[in-house]
């Protein structure tokens, strides 16, 4: 390995962490980052009753231990945060540690997917007619060497405003399975090339882990796997000339290496059927109102949201909105020169893109722009992958030229010209980087100033001091986003009571009078609401002040907590008689 890529991609991932840490308590702790992994880790560091998803749980040696977080997402972020916040306390900076080496780790497997997939094109190009009639090159065992591919890939993502600040509140976006994903693929691809059975198996067991982290990996697993047993049975058609093997005996261990990482999975839907039963209600239309077979209206909105993704213009609370407006262009240069230069290598990573994206039409939930996390890889991963292929068709004819001809300069001229695209190239890349580089310390510099909006705001900081240390320890919750940050930020001393019901966002459930009525009952009880316009289920603040007013109670506004920039956020009130 030569020693400028070693130190290219050191470099990278040193702007990665030094852009990725910077102010990292900001913005404020979002609800899935503390419902996600922070509140069930405090609970299981500090010995506190567990309160698992749908109460499923596993006992181990006394504790009580979740199996999952969310229908579709498991508790591995759970059981991952708890050495960081073992060691270096219960804070938010603590928390995203986590996330921030997810991110590194990201890159790292990217870079090796990507390389192993760059020797594996070149061993076929130099094999492929030969593999019955002599044996293997001992170096097809190696490890491959850092292709220019996963450079550019790297390069691309370490200071894409996307990738940082996904990164930076990584749980939000359960980027835990941008690695794992990357890892599977990385494997796959290794076993194709080498024949390793535990190449195999490892692969196996990423994408089960990958599945199990959340469900959405499934995007990339799904197709992978398919396009990985086609690429198998076809080259295994071609007069045996596929190295891989796969007996009976290494299929079973590969189905139970898969299989094992989903056990709590398995084990949630046997005791709750909560996933199995998430998925057919949500199936036609999703728990947000997406029409999931309205295919056309949802792709548009997915292709907004990619390009969204690659230019950084969806940050929003952070506090502005900056982007790279050159970064869809040059993607699509790359892709069209790519497809032109070597269709065959560009193919497979690109069909593996475009299932993605049809996947991605489809929700249980919503269209959220965050599910595009593991997607923005994708796509810049085939944009590094384009690059090279450029660059390999351009070498290769200088240096055949240079063997055919006598013409001395002629063969001068061919160099000199090969020049021309590799500094498109390098222009090409250090212009995108640029221009992500400026948008994401215009990020940080709005952020320092906004400390973050809405649903990201630190005012959710000074929401959970305020309970914590006023001795109001169970506040009634009467909408959502406000239980597990204070939770979590108040080191499990608050326990808020969430009453607002998750049956509908569009209006309160039958039995919201009913659940609320107790609490109305004593007037020592404090509840928490959304200011006007931050509400976020609605019908529940009006639902409030109607039942309150209907029992002879008059509601207090007794405290508020705003952003930094003073529009009122959270609201505390209290009843009256």
């Amino acid at each position: 390995m030569r020693h400028w890529q070693k130190y290219w991609l050191l470099s990278a991932l040193l702007l990665y962490l030094a852009l990725a840490a910077y102010q990292l308590g900001l913005p404020g702790l979002h609800y899935d980052e503390a419902k996600e992994a922070g509140v069930n880790a405090v609970e299981l560091l500090t010995s506190a009753p567990v309160t698992a998803f749908r109460d499923a749980t596993i006992s181990i040696a006394g504790w009580r231990l979740p199996l999952m977080v969310q229908d579709y997402i498991g508790a591995l972020n759970v059981y991952l945060a708890l050495p960081f916040l073992k060691l270096t306390g219960i804070g938010v900076p603590n928390l995203r540690f986590l996330s921030l080496l997810t991110g590194a780790a990201a890159l790292l497997l990217l870079e090796r997917a990507l390389s192993e997939y760059a020797y594996y094109c070149a061993d076929l190009r130099a094999n492929n007619s030969n593999r019955n009639r002599f044996p293997l090159p001992a170096s097809h065992l190696s490890r491959p060497p850092i292709s220019l591919a996963g450079l550019i890939a790297v390069t691309l993502l370490v200071a894409s405003p996307s990738f940082l600040f996904w990164s930076r509140q990584g749980i939000f976006v359960t980027n835990l399975i941008q690695p794992l994903c990357f890892a599977a693929l990385w494997q796959g691809i290794r076993w194709l090339r080498t024949d390793r059975p535990r190449a195999l198996l490892a692969s196996a067991f990423y994408a089960g882990l990958a599945l199990y982290a959340k469900l959405l990996a499934i995007w990339i697993i799904a197709p992978f796997t398919l396009m990985a047993i086609g690429w198998w049975l076809w080259f295994r058609a071609r007069r045996g000339l596929h190295r891989a093997r796969l007996s009976p005996m290494l299929f079973g261990a590969t189905v139970a290496a898969f299989l094992l990482p989903l056990l709590p999975l398995i084990a949630f839907n046997l005791q709750t059927s909560g996933t199995l039963r998430n998925l057919s209600q949500n199936l036609g239309q999703s728990y947000y109102g997406v029409d999931n077979l309205d295919l056309l209206q949802n792709a548009l909105i997915r292709r907004q949201q990619l390009l969204d993704t690659l230019r950084g213009s969806h940050l929003w609370y952070l506090g502005g909105i900056f982007r790279n407006p050159l970064a869809p262009w040059l993607a699509l240069v790359a892709l069209v020169a790519g497809l032109l230069s070597n269709w065959r290598v560009l193919l497979p990573p690109l069909l593996l893109l475009t299932s993605a994206f049809l996947f991605s039409l489809f929700t249980i939930t919503d269209l959220f722009i965050t599910h595009y996390a593991v997607v923005q890889l994708l796509l810049v991963a085939v944009v590094g992958v384009a690059v090279e292929a450029v660059d390999q068709t351009f070498r290769r004819g200088v240096e055949q030229d240079s063997v055919t001809t006598t013409n001395q300069v002629s063969v001068r001229n061919l160099v000199c010209n090969s020049r021309v695209p590799r500094a498109a190239i390098v222009l090409g890349l250090l212009l995108w980087l640029a221009l992500d580089l400026t948008a994401s310390v215009r990020y940080h510099a709005a952020l320092t100033q906004s400390g973050g909006l809405s649903d990201h705001s630190d005012a959710s900081y000074d929401l959970a001091y305020h309970l914590r240390y006023n001795g109001m320890g169970a506040p009634i919750v009467l909408d959502w986003g406000m239980d597990a940050p204070v939770r979590y930020l108040s080191q499990g001393t608050v326990r808020p009571i969430e009453i607002f019901g998750y049956g509908s966002p569009a209006a309160p459930d039958a039995d919201f009078a009913a659940r609320l009525a107790p609490f109305l009952g004593n007037t020592e009880n404090v509840y928490l609401l959304h200011a006007p316009g931050q509400t976020v289920f609605d019908g529940r603040r009006e639902a409030f002040f109607r039942q309150a007013a209907n029992t002879g109670l008059t509601p207090q506004l007794e405290a508020h907590f705003d952003q930094r920039d003073g529009t009122p956020l959270f609201e505390l009130w209290r009843v009256s008689d």
